[in-house]
């Protein structure tokens, strides 16, 4: 075969496979033959490649293998990552921590929601800001200004716990899910002025009428009229904002008993009559999370393939090299992160700073990797979703590598009514063998009950109280929580993204935040 046949053969080649369709399809079922929407039938409605496209603030990662673990030797440090080779799927992650700005948002929309009926569950959300409090140092101005202030809005959040984290994955998964509902058409937007006390008899009891077996409360205000007196005011019920005012994905889509209003453009089932929509029609996302440490890992080295297929192994930071400032021509010089490079250098010299800040900085400062993901190493360490055991990388699975699984399902009353939690999302629960933070642990102290009573006898009262039995408690438990990137108060070894360590799911540090991460489901919408 001479060349101009083999050209002419291979552009056939390549003609019929363009021209090519799938046999697949969402007009006719290929299994009974039966046509699909089709309102004389059953109006079974079948989508395909229904996807969400690439949630706001985030990028998406395409996944791989890549080889997890040290890749540096220091004696004194902790062996507890040792190398092996695993592979992520592609998932979603946010482009820069969660700022000041981001939090305030979330403290702003409870307080708009619950401040009136349960102003402990703001309380509850805010960052301990005390986290700046140092005893050899002077950190009031940031303890007072640093999460409020508009000059910090755009430096991450600080000081809040994995599980004050976790709890605001599932406040943007609500809210992304609910406007992305109001967007369609599906639902209408919920009346956040309705929230605010009334005077207004009449609407009271319409509003009574309405919700059967919810009443507003009644509250003292002073008269606007005459400040010295009170009147007699009314505003929905905290039970009421919690059961029907409050968007929740899976309240949304399990619950009989939660119905919004309709949108203009409500989704209808096979009768022709409004419908909720469902995990079907592609419009909700599967939620936001914190990322798994091998997600985090991978993400922070970005493991690319050139043009021959092939990755750089062996990368000590997730920017190329051993130097902590940029060797390209284009940014010689600049430093690649926010960190300590030595006892007492926070920033640099006056007039020649390096990093130039002496906390944190803004969570777009410095370069991104090549993912596009900004201060991977330094400004903040990052909670990730792991529990944290040195043996982890023992006993691991060759994809999506994870400890911290539990096995949850809703909880119901006795009537088979979901139970809500407190901010109105599905309570969930779980049984003692559906917990396998601690599979095959290998540390059998971690899994000791140490919850003993306190044995105070013989001890006077209002003496300092010491529990004996203190000796018997692990450190380490099942809400141990890994961090890892390294920060603004680091030295440049925790920079390494294989470095790891942890801290209780409830504590919190001047140098710990995070940013979410999302599962990716089939083929993203370009």
């Amino acid at each position: 075969m001479n060349n101009a046949v083999k050209i002419l053969f291979l552009a056939s080649v390549v003609l019929l496979s363009a021209c090519q369709t799938r046999e697949l399809n969402t007009k006719v079922s290929h299994a009974t033959g039966w046509n699909y929407f089709d309102q004389k039938t059953t109006n079974f409605q079948a989508f395909e490649g229904v996807g969400t496209g690439i949630p706001t603030g985030m990028v998406s990662i395409e996944g791989g293998s890549f080889t997890i673990g040290e890749r540096d030797e220091f004696i004194t440090a902790p062996r507890n990552n040792q190398t092996r080779t695993l592979t992520v799927s592609s998932f979603y992650m946010d482009k820069y921590e969660i700022t000041n700005l981001d939090w305030n948002e979330y403290v702003q929309w409870l307080d708009v929601v619950f401040g009136q009926t349960a102003p402990e569950l703001i309380t509850k959300a805010l960052p301990d800001t005390t986290v700046w409090r140092e005893e050899m140092a002077y950190n009031e101005p940031y303890l007072e200004f640093y999460f409020r202030h508009p000059a910090y809005s755009f430096y991450p959040v600080v000081g809040v716990s994995w599980n004050q984290a976790m709890a605001y994955c599932q406040w943007r998964t609500d809210r992304v899910n609910e406007l992305a509902l109001i967007q369609a058409g599906a639902i209408a937007i919920p009346d956040f002025q309705g929230l605010r006390p009334t005077d207004d008899e009449m609407y009271k009891d319409e509003w009574e009428m309405t919700y059967p077996g919810y009443y507003m409360d009644q509250v003292d205000a002073p008269d606007p009229l005459d400040p010295e007196n009170t009147i007699t005011m009314y505003r929905p019920s905290y039970e009421w904002v919690r059961d029907h005012f409050v968007f929740n994905t899976q309240k949304y889509l399990t619950s009989s008993e939660y119905n919004p209003e309709y949108g203009k453009h409500p989704y209808l089932d096979s009768y022709g009559e409004n419908r909720k929509a469902t995990a079907a029609d592609g419009i909700l996302l599967i939620g936001y999370r914190l990322p798994t440490e091998a997600e985090w890992e991978f993400a922070a080295y970005a493991p690319i393939a050139g043009e021959d297929g092939l990755t750089v192994e062996g990368k000590v930071y997730p920017w190329s090299g051993y130097h902590p400032r940029d060797l390209s021509k284009q940014n010689a010089g600049k430093m690649q992160a926010n960190f300590v490079r030595g006892r007492g250098d926070m920033m640099g010299t006056s007039g020649n700073l390096n990093d130039a800040y002496v906390i944190t900085g803004p969570v777009d400062a410095f370069l991104p990797n090549d993912f596009g993901l900004y201060n991977m190493a330094g400004n903040v360490n990052e909670w990730v979703l792991d529990v944290y055991r040195e043996t982890s990388y023992q006993e691991t699975s060759e994809y999506n590598s994870f400890r911290g699984n539990i096995y949850t399902r809703p909880m119901r009353d006795e009537n088979g009514k979901y139970i809500l939690d407190s901010v109105g999302c599905v309570r969930v629960t779980f049984m003692a063998n559906d917990d396998k933070r601690a599979w095959k642990d290998g540390d059998h102290q971690s899994e000791l009950v140490t919850d003993y009573p306190l044995d105070t006898v013989g001890l006077e009262e209002g003496t300092f109280k010491i529990d004996p039995t203190d000796i018997l408690v692990p450190r380490i438990n099942k809400n141990s929580r890994v961090y890892k990137g390294g920060s603004w108060k680091d030295r440049i070894y925790w920079l390494n993204p294989s470095t790891r360590r942890w801290m209780d799911a409830d504590a919190a540090s001047n140098s710990v935040g995070f940013r979410c991460a999302m599962s990716k489901l089939g083929e993203e919408k370009l």
